[in-house]
């Protein structure tokens, strides 16, 4: 095993896949001589070249439409939205281009494309650099939507985007970056649709996307110092989803805590709270508690923002209001 920050997975993934498959393409605002806004793509253009390592205009809805373009024509670009608040320019391209052609097509073309999505708050960028947007993109068929929390499986997970053959949003906290782990010395794909339990636990279940899956292991352990033993299971990729290993574990705890960070109204914790009341609905011994952020834009100032987003407080607290 090998020490890799998340950003450094997330290039190593990139790197690996630009030398095997000569398909395999750069795009995106800084993404060359910078090396990306947040450093991931650094050192990318020496090694490749600028054909392979293309900056851009500002210009989010040309970057998804180049994208969506050159993987309708056989390449397998790699598209950065500097800011995943931005891909609202672009969801004519995503939605209603990407999703759709290879359905229309009646299959005869392939959209091997990923559209890599910094997002997430912490970082006083405040209301327009802030947003948590997975629902938009997990509500519309035809795009996978992946969400990484630990170095190994943005490494993993972005090898296997970068080879499915259909369009993938790979979704980045932008507070992950930073954050170390070990990844296994070689690069091996990690599947789509495959969830990860990463904290066994008896008496509740937490599932938990991106950055909240480490606040609600930092609550498990508050937790434990009172005989709770939570469970965390992080859904890896947000569809496909792995309904099999979450209802495993509600079935096992009865009790269930969903943590995101995007606002809680409307958010994909909503869509995930709904499939386990339908499905599932009499292993559950209390209510679903579902713990998103207020239904605010996201703040500049430190202290309101930090009030904004959910915090180990608010996911211990919800924890034992089920108990």
């Amino acid at each position: 095993m090998r020490q890799l920050t998340y950003a450094e997975a997330i290039r190593e993934a990139i790197r690996n896949e630009m030398k095997r498959d000569p398909r395999v393409f750069i795009l995106g605002e800084d993404v060359g001589k910078f090396g990306g806004c947040f450093g991931v793509t650094q050192g990318l253009v020496d090694e490749f070249g600028e054909e392979l390592v293309r900056d851009t205009p500002i210009s989010e809805e040309a970057i998804a439409g180049v994208a969506v373009g050159a993987a309708a024509t056989g390449m397998r670009p790699i598209a950065e939205i500097m800011f995943m608040d931005f891909v609202t320019v672009a969801m004519d391209q995503l939605v209603n281009q990407a999703a759709k052609m290879r359905y229309m097509f009646g299959g005869k073309i392939s959209l091997p494309m990923v559209i890599r999505l910094p997002e997430g708050g912490g970082l006083q960028a405040a209301a327009q650099h802030s947003q948590c947007l997975e629902a938009w993109l997990t509500h519309v068929p035809g795009i996978k939507v992946v969400y990484p929390s630990t170095p190994k499986d943005a490494l993993g997970l972005l090898i296997s985007s970068i080879r499915d053959d259909n369009p993938v949003a790979f979704i980045e906290h932008k507070l992950l970056y930073n954050l170390k782990g070990e990844v296994p010395d070689e690069n091996e794909p990690i599947p789509l649709g495959v969830a990860d339990v990463k904290r066994p636990g008896s008496d509740v279940t937490i599932v938990a996307t991106g950055l909240m899956v480490h606040k609600a292991l930092n609550a498990a352990k508050e937790l434990a110092k009172e005989s709770i033993e939570a469970e965390i299971v992080d859904p890896r990729t947000l569809f496909p989803l792995d309904k099999e290993t979450i209802f495993s574990s509600v079935k096992k705890t009865h009790r269930v805590v969903i943590v995101t960070e995007e606002v809680k109204r409307g958010g994909w914790g909503g869509e995930l709270a709904a499939l386990i009341a339908e499905e599932i609905f009499d292993y559950l011994d209390a209510q679903i508690v579902r713990i998103g952020s207020l239904n605010v834009p996201i703040p500049f100032t430190t202290l309101l923002e930090n009030y904004v987003i959910p915090n180990e407080i608010d996911i211990i607290n919800g924890v034992k209001s089920i108990l």
